[in-house]
């Protein structure tokens, strides 16, 4: 089973352009929903399910094509185990359910410590969940920045290391350690984006329990009133966290 797999260029040029420059410019950009190593790291994020994804893309228009990418199931086969790639019974596993969208902003001599993702395993009341598969895209990294790689370990022991490049797509596998090293090298005030998606399979009991759709952002709802306003007819972009 392969530890991850990479796309370049995985979006038009265009599309990871308006991607980049709506999610840069977003008034939900303030200091990281979430804890622990991400704590040096900027961004927001979003909870959803496929209930809640046409809400999501309905606000959020330019995550349609990002969104009909990530979230194909085919795109991700490459970590199946060889068998069940070669005898296709893939078919018989239920797509992920539930995910948790971030944005992921670093400035240079920042990192991420090493973790496993499980976002969801709180809402979920399922203490060990973790992803089916994590999904990194990589919106800007800083002309001349050296470092900043993500490196996948299992039980310590590394098992991949992926050097970050402009519209590079990675999914990895959940169950694994990873952290992300710091970048040196480029211009004063540059920042490096990434678009991180935990896309996760709950039974119906514990998918039950995770909103539809929630925004996290520590920008205060004063950005929420405003997103709301911009809206067609003021109506809710869903709850705010």
């Amino acid at each position: 089973m392969r530890a991850y797999i990479t796309r370049r260029e995985a979006l038009p040029r265009s599309a990871l352009h308006e991607l980049r420059t709506a999610l840069l410019g977003s008034r939900f950009v303030a200091r990281s929903p979430l804890m622990g190593t991400f704590q040096a790291s900027r961004g927001f994020a979003f909870i959803f399910t496929h209930e809640g994804r046409a809400t999501l893309e309905a606000r959020f228009p330019f995550l349609v094509p990002y969104l009909a990418h990530v979230l194909d199931p085919l795109h991700a086969t490459g970590l199946l185990p060889w068998h069940e790639r070669l005898w296709g019974s893939r078919r018989e596993r239920p797509a992920p359910n539930a995910f948790y969208l971030n944005l992921l902003l670093l400035d240079a001599g920042r990192g991420v410590g090493r973790h496993i993702d499980a976002t969801l395993q709180e809402p979920s009341g399922v203490p060990d969940a973790t992803p089916r598969h994590v999904s990194v895209l990589y919106l800007q990294v800083p002309e001349r920045a050296q470092g900043g790689e993500l490196r996948l370990l299992q039980n310590d022991t590394p098992v991949g290391e992926i050097r970050p490049r402009e519209g590079l797509l990675v999914h990895f596998r959940g169950d694994l350690q990873h952290e992300v090293r710091p970048f040196t090298g480029s211009q004063e005030g540059a920042t490096r984006a990434s678009l991180v998606c935990e896309q996760y399979v709950f039974p119906p009991e514990a998918l039950a329990r995770i909103p539809a759709f929630r925004i996290q952002s520590k920008a205060g709802f004063a950005a929420y009133l405003d997103h709301q306003r911009e809206q067609p007819g003021g109506s809710s972009v869903g709850t705010l966290e």
